[in-house]
């Protein structure tokens, strides 16, 4: 299938320039997505231009990744409420490296045939002299025109403003897309819809700065903004986004996101994220209506992104995490993978001075403000609700012990069918 049919029959076009069809039918076309470098690791937030360059690539063009080492030390006020906090070259330079190993897992960048390419526009952008920069690129803008940008508009609308730092970030990213036109015949910019205005920014620039050539010379794809059912945005429903960093978001982690997608969602995401065909991710969606309770396409989404980012390695530790986690057998795990599977769950730390004190395990639990009250311990006990390490706890009067740890190190209560607690001995 052909890049763009492909594109359609997945969603992912929220808007393009015309005539874009004709440029990718009739020549293997260098593309780009600019990626931000103002952390360490990209996060499943930018799953979706990653997919972006990776079906391109698959499709017989040419992605390049664009990493803004440049533009990162200025900031882009698309989307953004707010001033951005500016970064050093150092640290720059240090999430460089980190994106490229991540951006290494999903792309090809030693094909014979269209390999993928990384580059940083610091490599230009940071040589610029200004004065040049205004003459040659700054006067093909009129205020007019920059202010009529979303990105602009929204800001100028709020007391804090913006800056004539931002202000002037569309500008560069132009010249970014002029710059690879001309030095790598790029003819094509995607990204987030919230892109759309920068990147027909650069679209104008390239070609007013090639008067009297055939056009149009360049193109723009945009996908859309990913939002759940619930319409929020999608990887911050859960508070911070885990990332593509092993180091950071361990397999189980990114495992549990997407197994916790929702049922009205999960179909949307398959299309984006996976390279799953057309007709296994429609099996998929009828094996949903018809058993909801298997989640097999939860199931099936969380497998094949954690194997891309994780390995069939890190596939097999979440799976078998998520197996004796959720069927009582978390003694069965190490203290890292407990302490890692309860992140987010509230967390609470007592004495073990308490393992010799004779408490009864429900004052304990009362004590720690899992339980408002002996009788609310003592009902959920005998209704078969409460749980220490996978083990029910069918008397309360019990003394706590070493035998309600793991390990004297740590304790899982499982109060009713969803709440988790952890407490840690210390």
């Amino acid at each position: 299938m052909d890049f763009l049919n492909e594109l359609k029959w997945r969603g992912l076009i929220s808007d393009s320039t015309p005539n874009v069809e004709s440029l990718l039918s009739n020549e293997k076309a260098s593309a780009y997505i600019g990626f931000d470098p103002t952390s360490r690791s990209l996060h499943v937030g930018n799953l979706l231009p990653i997919m972006g360059l990776v079906r391109l690539q698959r499709s017989g063009h040419i992605p390049i990744a664009l990493v803004g080492g440049g533009t990162g030390l200025i900031g882009d006020p698309s989307g953004k409420s707010s001033e951005r906090s500016i970064l050093s070259k150092g640290e720059i330079s240090d999430n460089l490296d980190s994106i490229h190993s991540q951006l290494e897992k999903f792309l090809d960048f030693k094909s014979n045939e269209n390999a993928a390419r990384i580059i940083n526009n610091a490599d230009w952008l940071t040589k610029i002299n200004l004065t040049d920069f205004l003459r040659d690129i700054g006067k093909h803008f009129t205020i007019n025109y920059m202010m009529k940008k979303e990105s602009v508009k929204s800001r100028l609308t709020r007391e804090t403003g913006i800056s004539f730092t931002e202000f002037s970030y569309m500008t560069l990213q132009a010249y970014d897309f002029y710059h690879l036109h001309k030095e790598y015949n790029c003819k094509l910019q995607m990204g987030g819809s919230d892109q759309l205005g920068n990147i027909l920014a650069g679209v104008d620039l390239i070609n007013k700065k090639n008067p009297g050539e055939a056009g149009p010379l360049a193109h723009g794809i945009v996908f859309p903004l990913v939002t759940s059912s619930s319409g929020e945005k999608f990887g911050k429903s859960i508070g911070q986004a885990p990332t593509l960093d092993p180091e950071k978001t361990s397999p189980y982690k990114l495992y549990q996101f997407f197994l916790n997608t929702p049922d009205d969602d999960v179909t949307d995401y398959l299309k984006y994220f996976t390279l799953l065909d057309e007709k296994t991710i429609t099996n998929l969606e009828e094996s949903k209506e018809s058993n909801p309770k298997d989640r097999v396409s939860q199931k099936k989404l969380a497998e094949e992104l954690v194997k891309i980012v994780h390995g069939v390695s890190g596939l097999s530790d979440a799976i078998r995490i998520t197996d004796c986690f959720f069927n009582n057998r978390i003694s069965d795990l190490s203290i890292d993978e407990i302490d890692d599977s309860m992140q987010g769950f509230p967390t609470k730390e007592i004495t073990s001075k308490l393992l010799v004190s004779e408490i009864p395990i429900g004052k304990l639990l009362v004590e720690q403000s899992i339980f408002n009250s002996m009788g609310e311990a003592k009902r959920m006990s005998e209704q078969g609700g409460l749980s220490i390490n996978g083990e029910k706890i069918n008397n309360i009067k019990n003394s706590f012990s070493s035998n309600h740890t793991i390990k004297n190190k740590l304790m899982v209560i499982k109060k009713g069918s969803k709440q988790f607690y952890l407490i840690k001995l210390i």
